[in-house]
């Protein structure tokens, strides 16, 4: 039995003291305390770990403002500013009050397209302004990986650039003003003036601007001489750009971009944008070898290409074998006879469509001409079309999360992975650099912007491992000393964070001039303390890379449990699940909650801090769920009441969010399966706590409801009553419950040879080889029979011979609200039931998504090898494998729209393309509509706790999509209900639409 996490780290009383009086002031936003709200925030997308005091979550600037004056009663407090969580160094974790700005401060609040600025709150998504900004022609240019998910604010405060910052520059050359507050609650709006100007400046912006412009103005020279000439001169605070060439101008703000929220909190910001150049293509050249795809960008940038990014072999390979691929793979076509060892993604863009043929045709000619030489160039593919140019960039976007999942308990690690060098240095740097971690035994994948002499490489290690972690600072140190050698930075492109100890290494005397910029804004350390730089007080410390790592936590965790639960323990932050766009499948729950507890990582999080702390009390969870002991019934009832703190019941509370619409287990690139690990986890919570009422219906559903659909009409005609409404609502907390096929599936098909069911005689039909076995689910028989039926109609239209398979439960149900001994006993039925169906060697098709793929997954985790190689086909998958002349009985020329199911279209990425092709194949066109969860998920979207939450994510991206269709189709029975109840029509699974129009 598991036993109760009665204890969590406290608030100190000082926090207390201040959040009390944060609260009193009138603080809009929210304010969280609690431990799974402080460890949803503990980590980023860096090794490192560190647990806040407490979360405050602004609604506005003028929150900010509150915090920040309040704060000056408080001295003990510190803080951090957080974006989007996805600095790879830790730039925003520290064990004081974070101040997040990514969930509420979301607003675009001006827009001037004559003048080329945009004025934005520091939570906006990066991808979320470039949408606002597209249909007026105009883009933030800056272009990061993580751009579906860095905010304003972060990227200002660690001065991103990404993709194309050769031509693009950098964050900070696109900010036009900031309005700031400091720790003190004094309020900021910095702009380039004129230097003559800044004696008319008032208040602590004008004292501040006064003192350091004088200051930096005398250190001109030291500060021109020691940095480097770099695209990527990441300074942490930009001494030199305070200032314009002519030393005429001054801005405070160049202080502020990339000062990492050690020097003011950023709420708002004036961003010059780009007019979008009409004219994109896109080369991608093949090399049969790293080194040579390195040595080959000068030639790429001397052509005036935009961008120049490369991926070596490595990350190509892991790509092969993500979700990723099968949109790219006709792309980057292998090259036959050769082994491509390396790509450069080249990039062209222009206003003229004349100058842009000449730089292709120039380039192009350049390539043929280099084709089989000793350039190592051994094909390249060009292409114009915008859509194949963003499926490219989606796959080098997820390149870093790809590295995460290569096999093995040493992953690759973000510490030295964006040093900068001069481009010309880059190809030596790189062999050196390779050869280093060779002589260590280390895995390491490549990718980056060679143009700008910048690549991300990330040395495998298993940080659980001490002596790895001891590697990690050794290696640290030797790449430190060999990005001097070649003349570069260590913090090319992702800041510093822990990494802020290798300053005095690369700024030498003007470390001083960088703590005494620190003195003036935070003379007592209270801002995002120990970044960058420290005041020039005694009595501060930097941060180290050696700062406390998520894998001294995890090694508390016994290997076997780790290996159990490897769907939790192998997220690595790097936060796709926090994605913007609404139409990505992945993860409503977070999408419509703003809270990073009910995503992929956050759930992750909290189940790793859960099985840590069963291992403190020496629980092994595996055998706790071999054991299947529940407490009695009566100590369950009195545990469930009880009221008692249990870190449990957060752990609980987060998992209850999720849609079990199993998108993290694909779209992930770690794979994060958190239905797999939730069911495992609810079957635990509930040996010591009571179930829902509503857990025991739904994990019964697919024994009550053959018996239900005996009478049909009588408990539909009972479910429609008010009163039973009400009941079912407040003693089993479901809603709008559907109701029962009416005729039922048998009674559609009285008479029918689909229901002739002899297992023997099938093993002895004549015509055999036109045999087609339906499989049966409860929810499409028994609430949506008309599928079914027409789908044994439709097979007969075809040319075969269907079978209904007699009813045999799944088990999904019981998988998903975690009765994982009952699924367990279901699974291994129905592995046997379909195992011996297919020494028949006739297909098994089945209509629903979500419960066809059960099969193949959830069944597989759970029996192993014992699942047998049997396999239910999807009806298109089926439909597939036919040849074309068996589609001459469809007729028409008809048009319909797709909308795919979740687990679906992420489990079977090329399924609304084959649904294409089939469509195609009948004559008939069909549009797919780029939409996310519709809210459903099963029952989810049935469960009054839920309910607006589910017809929220509906709004998302299915409302407007269904309203500019004219015909919706849709392949799962969830989506088909959502659709009903949302619009009240229903519409029609594939099948039946074809079916209608067969002769």
């Amino acid at each position: 039995m598991i036993p109760r996490i009665d204890t969590s780290p406290q608030l100190s009383a000082s926090y207390q003291h201040y959040l009390a009086d944060l609260s009193k002031a009138g603080f809009k936003g929210e304010i969280e305390t609690r431990y799974s709200e402080r460890l949803a925030v503990a980590t980023d997308n860096s090794v490192y770990q560190l647990l806040p005091q407490a979360v405050v979550l602004p609604r506005d600037h003028d929150d900010v403002l509150l915090l920040a004056r309040i704060a000056k009663a408080h001295p003990e407090v510190v803080f951090s500013a957080r974006g989007g969580g996805t600095g790879t160094n830790g730039q925003s974790l520290n064990t004081g009050l974070m101040v997040d700005l990514s969930r509420h401060m979301r607003g675009i609040i001006d827009f001037n397209a004559e003048e080329g600025w945009v004025k934005v709150q520091a939570g906006v998504i990066k991808d979320q302004l470039n949408a606002f900004l597209r249909p007026h022609g105009f883009f933030f240019a800056p272009d990061l990986s993580t751009s579906n998910r860095a905010t304003i604010g972060g990227m200002i405060s660690t001065d991103a650039s990404g993709q194309g910052s050769l031509v693009y520059g950098k964050t900070s050359d696109h900010v036009l003003a900031i309005k700031a507050v400091t720790v003190d609650g004094d309020e900021l709006k910095t702009g380039k003036m004129a230097v003559s100007e800044l004696a008319t400046l008032d208040g602590k912006l004008g004292e501040l601007s006064r003192t350091i412009a004088e200051r930096l103005k005398q250190k001109r020279a030291d500060i021109v001489n020691t940095f480097p000439r770099l695209n990527r001169f990441l300074t942490g605070y930009d001494l030199e750009h305070v200032f314009d060439e002519s030393l005429e101008h001054f801005d405070l703000g160049r202080l502020i971009c990339g000062a990492e929220g050690s020097l003011v909190f950023v709420t708002e910001a004036k961003l010059h944008v780009n007019r979008i150049e009409p004219y994109k293509t896109l080369i991608n050249v093949k090399y049969d070898s790293f080194e040579k795809a390195l040595r080959s960008a000068p030639l790429m940038i001397e052509a005036k290409a935009t961008s120049v990014e490369t991926m070596d072999s490595k990350v190509l390979n892991l790509a092969r074998e993500d979700i990723i691929w099968h949109q790219v793979k006709d792309l980057i076509s292998d090259v036959p006879g050769a082994d491509m060892q390396g790509i450069n993604i080249v990039e062209f863009n222009d206003t003229d469509a004349k100058a842009q043929q000449a730089k292709v045709a120039e380039i192009c000619a350049k390539l043929d001409a280099a084709v089989g030489s000793d350039s190592g160039i051994i094909g390249y593919q060009v292409t114009q079309d915008l859509a194949e140019i963003n499926r490219i960039y989606a796959m080098r976007k997820k390149s870093v999360g790809l590295l995460g999942a290569v096999k093995g308990r040493a992953k690759p690690q973000p510490f030295s992975e964006d040093t900068a060098v001069p481009p010309e240095n880059l190809a030596d740097f790189i062999m050196e650099f390779r050869a280093l971690l060779d002589s260590k035994g280390l895995y390491y994948g490549m990718f980056g912007h060679v143009d700008a002499g910048v690549l991300h490489v990330r040395p495998a290690l298993d940080l659980i491992d001490p002596e790895q972690e001891k590697l990690m600072r050794e290696v640290s140190d030797d790449v430190v000393a060999l990005v001097a050698k070649y003349g570069g930075l260590m913090w090319g492109e992702h800041g510093k964070g822990f990494r802020s100890e290798y300053g005095p290494t690369f700024f030498g005397a003007l470390w001083d001039e960088l703590r005494w910029v620190k003195s003036q804004f935070d003379p007592h350390n209270r801002m995002n303390p120990g970044k960058v730089c420290i005041p020039l007080e005694d009595g501060h410390q930097l941060v180290s890379v050696d700062g406390p790592k998520r894998g001294a936590q995890d090694r508390q965790i016994p290997v076997s449990v780790r290996d159990s639960f490897s769907g939790a323990m192998t997220c690595n932050g790097n936060g796709l699940c926090f994605n913007f766009d609404a139409t990505t499948p992945m993860c409503p729950s977070y999408r419509i909650s703003g809270d990073r507890r009910h995503s992929p990582k956050g759930r992750a999080g909290l189940m790793r801090e859960w099985l840590r702390l069963l291992a403190e009390r020496g629980v092994d969870p595996d055998q706790q769920l071999l054991q299947n002991k529940k407490l009695p019934f009566f100590n369950r009832l009195r545990n469930t009441f009880s009221g008692e703190y249990d870190f449990s019941k957060e752990v609980k509370e987060a998992m209850d969010g999720c849609l079990a619409c199993k998108a993290c287990s694909s779209q992930c690139p770690i794979k994060v399966d958190v239905p797999n690990f939730r069911a495992r986890f609810l079957d635990l919570y509930h040996q010591r706590y009571l179930r829902p009422l509503k857990d025991h219906m739904v994990a019964n559903v697919e024994q009550s409801t053959p018996l239900m659909a005996r009478f049909p009409k009588t408990v539909n005609a009972l479910l429609q009553q008010g009163w039973v409404k009400g009941a079912l609502k407040k003693t089993l907390g479901m809603v709008d419950t559907p109701l029962l096929s009416v005729p039922t599936l048998h009674d559609q098909l009285s008479g029918h040879g689909a229901l002739d069911w002899d297992l023997q005689a099938l093993a002895r039909h004549p015509e055999k080889d036109k045999l087609v076995l339906v499989v049966q689910d409860p929810f499409t028989s028994y609430y949506d029979a008309p599928v079914v039926a027409d789908l044994v109609h439709f097979i007969e239209k075809l040319g075969f011979i269907p079978k209904l398979v007699p009813f045999k439960p799944n088990g999904k149900a019981e998988h998903v609200k975690g009765f994982m001994a009952r699924f367990a006993k279901t699974a291994a039925s129905g592995a046997a039931f379909f195992n011996a169906l297919s020494q028949l060697e006739v297909p098994l098709v089945g209509v629903d998504p979500s419960l066809v793929l059960c099969y193949r997954d959830e069944y597989q985790k759970v029996l192993g090898d014992k699942r047998g190689d049997f396999k239910v086909l999807l009806a298109q998958e089926w439909l597939a494998e036919l040849p074309d002349s068996v589609f001459a009985v469809i007729k028409g020329q008809g048009s319909a729209t797709l909308f795919g199911h979740c687990t679906e279209k992420t489990a079977l990425p090329a399924s609304e393309k084959t649904w294409q092709q089939i469509f195609a194949k009948a004559g008939h066109q069909l549009a797919v509509a780029n939409v996310g969860c519709c809210g459903m998920a099963g029952t989810y979207g049935h469960e009054a706790e839920h309910l607006d939450d589910s017809k929220g994510i509906y709004g998302l991206s299915w409302r407007q999509a269904v309203a500019n269709a004219d015909t919706v189709l849709a392949t799962g029975y969830s989506c088909r209900c959502q659709v009903g109840r949302m619009e009240g029509n229903k519409p029609l699974h594939p099948i039946q639409w074809l079916m209608e129009q067969c002769q």
